[in-house]
């Protein structure tokens, strides 16, 4: 009797974590907000959303995520592809739509973009013309100076770790000794660069989408496992420094820093376990 009760208690709570797994968290997305101190910005607000991998009937989510962007006022909106789900065009919301209602977004100094593996799966030069078409320019291998109330910032991305050829050196040509925002869609690239950057943001790992207690996440789609899945990463001499995250974040001109996104969508699998979407605010202060 004892064992029957037990198995059917089992099977309530498997099912029950699957439902929410399934139904609750991937539709869930939290807005995370950050204040970056040592940058030589001052007062610039920065949303970074990635790897939306927007399904066909996902117009409504679409839709909320420009929303909630266009609330938060931005000076600038960043991101780092993945913007079609899967590997075949029936499996994603068509690109022309996406990019129609990501097009809706608005922010003071522009959208940029570097392009993610689904979305060179997708065609590379479909996504990149329409999202140049509705206002968002697409970063590979090359930067653009922006002026902010006379602040020079570059922006700059590279090309995907997997599916493209990412050129550091070329994306950051004729750039000296300014701010500069380095767009990656994986994280791998941090260690392919000196820290020539302010700060590097990246996505691709979806934060390990499942996470389970006391073991991590099963699955994060890059070489280096959990040590690159989310959030700050700062890195000094090959070693990784803590960061408080409940605290501004201070940059170290003797160190590296980067910011990994959970990320919007799903793929592979259809779940998210305690690792909720989000959408990134990023407030440099001076």
């Amino acid at each position: 009797m004892k064992k029957t009760i037990f198995k059917i208690l089992t099977t309530i709570i498997i099912l029950a974590l699957a439902g929410y797994s399934y139904f609750i968290e991937p539709n869930r997305l939290e807005v995370n907000r950050y204040t970056v101190e040592g940058s030589g910005l001052k007062d610039i607000k920065v949303v970074f959303a990635g790897d939306f991998h927007i399904k066909p009937y996902g117009q409504k989510r679409l839709e909320r995520i420009a929303g909630l962007i266009n609330e938060e006022n931005p000076d600038i909106v960043l991101s780092t592809g993945d913007y079609v789900c899967g590997h075949t065009k029936h499996s994603t919301m068509p690109i022309e739509n996406i990019a129609k209602t990501l097009g809706k977004i608005q922010s003071k100094y522009g959208f940029f973009t570097t392009l993610g593996n689904h979305d060179s799966w997708y065609g590379k030069e479909i996504i990149t013309k329409n999202l140049e078409e509705n206002g968002i320019k697409v970063l590979s291998n090359k930067n653009i100076q922006l002026n902010i109330e006379g602040q020079k910032l570059y922006i700059a991305g590279v090309e995907d770790y997997d599916t493209g050829k990412p050129d550091i050196d070329k994306a950051l040509n004729e750039i000296e000794n300014e701010p500069v925002l380095l767009l990656s869609h994986s994280p791998d690239m941090f260690g392919r660069y000196l820290g020539k950057t302010t700060l590097l943001l990246a996505g691709h790992t979806h934060g390990g989408q499942i996470r389970l207690p006391l073991i991590g996440p099963i699955f994060t789609a890059s070489n280096h496992h959990d040590k690159y899945s989310k959030g700050w990463i700062e890195e000094k001499e090959g070693k990784i420094i803590e960061v408080d995250e409940t605290k501004p974040i201070k940059l170290s001109k003797d160190s590296k820093t980067m910011f990994v996104t959970r990320g919007i969508g799903v793929s592979i699998l259809p779940f998210r376990f305690n690792c909720i979407p989000e959408i990134v605010v990023i407030e440099f202060k001076n």
